[in-house]
This record gives structure tokens, sequence and C-alpha cells, in this order.
């Protein structure tokens, strides 16, 4: 099970949202490339970044901090954030990030998704933002008015090479995950599954790490906890290691 560690850009700096809402901002640095290298220290695998102006503006401003992540850090990187064009996907793409997370796109303009899956096979990858049990969209402020299930499939066939599911109730509030909503997608889900929203403590981690084994659950997303403390990284990097 791999913990991506999350660095959100906003404005040039690491910060976290509460609930994904832009004005409940805490700025944790002013140096994101420092805190991508900081986490790959600590052992990180994979690094998770979102680009907030992109989410919300639909433009990015972070494009050289982006840029210089990928160049100085050994491990991959995943972003998402604004990528509802093929234009943009091809730009973030081209400059050095292993794959993208889409979210907009894959549900208002499901062709284009399909199309940008073929042209990057294994690197297309689908956040499910979940508020009740409906998917948000645009930054998880306009309601989709579709529901995991129906879509699950679908992006299967379309070529999606992963799944984040979020439960944005629970996101940067210092609460546990929706267990049994996971457990549920794990076993229904063929894709690799990436839980965000609520890994606040090493509970989350232990609950977790059996399901990882027997279902298609892959890993796990955390941030406000690891940057706070109340989830210590190290450990549960440790933990996983020796599990």
């Amino acid at each position: 099970m791999i913990i991506f560690p999350a660095v959100d850009l906003k404005n040039g700096k690491a910060v976290r949202l509460k609930q994904g809402k832009a004005d409940q901002v805490s700025v944790f640095s002013d140096d994101p490339v420092q805190m991508a290298k900081h986490w790959q220290s600590l052992g990180a695998g994979y690094l998770h970044l979102i680009d907030l102006d992109g989410a919300f503006e639909g433009k990015s401003v972070n494009a050289e901090i982006v840029k210089e992540i990928c160049q100085k850090l050994d491990i991959p990187v995943q972003l998402g954030g604004g990528i509802r064009s093929e234009e943009i996907a091809d730009f973030w793409l081209n400059l050095g990030v292993t794959r993208i997370i889409i979210g907009t796109m894959a549900l208002e303009n499901f062709a284009l998704f399909e199309k940008i899956c073929k042209k990057y096979p294994g690197r297309v990858g689908v956040s499910l933002d979940v508020q009740g049990k409906k998917l948000k969209t645009r930054g998880w402020v306009e309601d989709s008015g579709k529901e995991i299930d129906e879509i699950l499939p679908k992006l299967q066939n379309a070529g999606c090479a992963f799944i984040i599911y979020t439960d944005i109730e629970r996101d940067g509030m210092h609460s546990e995950l929706n267990f049994a909503e996971i457990e549920r997608l794990a076993k229904l889900c063929p894709l690799p599954l990436i839980a965000a929203g609520g890994v606040s403590t090493m509970e989350s981690v232990k609950k977790l790490l059996p399901l990882a084994k027997n279902s298609s659950l892959q890993g796990i997303v955390s941030g406000r906890a690891i940057y706070e403390g109340t989830l210590d990284f190290n450990e549960a990097i440790n933990f996983i290691k020796k599990n």
C-alpha cells in the first residue's frame, strides 16, 4: 500500500483546504519544492500534487514549481487540478508529471476523456469526489448529478488507469475515513483505488492495510494530518514495510 503525501499548490505555496473550500486555507510552506523533497527524504514512493489554482480558476500559475519538483525528485509525481482540455493534459505530461488526475472532464466531456486515456495509456486516472452520494465537479463546487456506481464501468472501458476516491466532508477535517464505503468500492472497483479525505491517524493505516492485500485498494493520500502531525508519515511508511 502506497502512502501518497499531498502537496496542494495555491499561488506558489503549499497549502491545505478544509472540505475543499477555497476560503478555508492553511499555508504550510512558502517553498513547495522543499516540501516535496522533505516527503521523499522520509521515504515517500510517490508524490500527490494538486494545482488548486487550476481547479478553481481553470488556469495554472504553478507550472514552474511543478516542473522543478519533477526535476528534483527521484520519485514519480501524479498531478490533478483543472485538467479540462487535451492541451492541458499534454502540457503536464510533457512537463515531467508521471500521471495526471482528471475529475470534471471525465464527468462532463467523456469522449475527450476517453481520447486522452487512449493517447496516454496507463497515465490517466480519475478523481471521484463525493459529497453525500453525489459526485462533485469543478473544484468540488458543482453537482454532477451522477453517482459512483454508474460511472465506474464506463471509466474502466475508457482506459482509466486508477481511481482516487475522496469523501469531501471528511477532507482536511481530521475525521476518520469512510471505511465502509472504501471497503465496498475496493471490492467493487476493478481499477487500482486510492482513498483520500480523512486519512488522519495511524488507525486509518492499520485498518486499511489488510484491505489493500485483498482488494483493488492501492494506496491512501494524506495531507493535513502529516503536516500537523496527527499521522506520523515516517511511522506509517515503516509500519507498511514491516507488515
